[in-house]
């Protein structure tokens, strides 16, 4: 079993409220409340923000020019593409790029970001990819999942545009090349004596996940 397998096996209950979350399920059939996936793409935005400064983190932790090298080449990916694409995206939702940057921060998302930040500065460069794969990677599965829903590609889904950016060749590439790095890091130093403390980050990234989707869910029953 891959070191990845073992994390989500060993945090099987958490990886669940995750991934199976009621957001996630109302975006593969369209039936989530616009107001919910609207305040979503805000926050996600600010999570981006603080996500590219962790990546940041992640060359400074870097043991290895070739972590180094990987590190910088995910900063690229937020900065130059993902948050573009995220402006794009949130644009044809109603979402200026001023809208998004005045958006005030939810507790949800500094919560999550500043778990990663200090289990980063307070561990190693394995400990900060344990920290960030539940999105990196989660992300991926999440959307291929999601992609395989017979109303996920419909026209009529205001979602598939979201569902099929994750879903599609580029992102899983990217959460392929994270992966992979995760296990290389994992070969190296990821002891007997280290795995219950890295288990135990992973929980709690997830869990954290799971409130940033819970955050968006509930704006929308707000609304309504």
């Amino acid at each position: 079993m891959s070191f990845w397998e073992r994390l989500k096996t060993e945090a099987s209950a958490e990886w669940r409220a995750y991934t199976e979350h009621p957001f996630t399920n109302g975006l593969a059939d369209g039936s989530l409340a616009e107001p919910a996936f609207r305040y979503y793409l805000a926050q996600d935005y600010l999570f981006l923000t603080e996500f590219a400064r962790a990546y940041a983190l992640s060359v400074y932790k870097s043991p290895k020019l070739a972590d180094m090298r990987e590190a910088a080449a995910g900063l690229s990916a937020i900065l130059d593409v993902e948050m573009n694409l995220h402006v794009t995206l949130c644009a044809g939702w109603g979402l200026s790029p001023s809208d998004l940057e005045q958006t005030p921060p939810a507790a949800e998302m500094l919560a999550y970001t500043r778990y990663v930040l200090d289990a980063g500065m307070r561990g190693d460069l394995l400990a900060l990819k344990v920290a960030l794969a539940p999105c990196v990677i989660g992300y991926a599965e999440i959307a291929k999942r999601l992609a395989a829903q017979p109303d996920a590609n419909a026209a009529t889904n205001p979602y598939r545009v979201w569902i099929a950016e994750y879903a599609g060749a580029p992102y899983q590439e990217v959460a392929a090349k994270a992966g992979a790095h995760l296990e290389r890091l994992a070969d190296l130093y990821a002891t007997p004596a280290r795995e219950a403390e890295l288990i135990a980050i992973f929980k709690e990234a997830t869990r954290l996940e799971a409130d940033f989707w819970e955050m968006g869910w509930r704006a929308g029953q707000r609304v309504e």
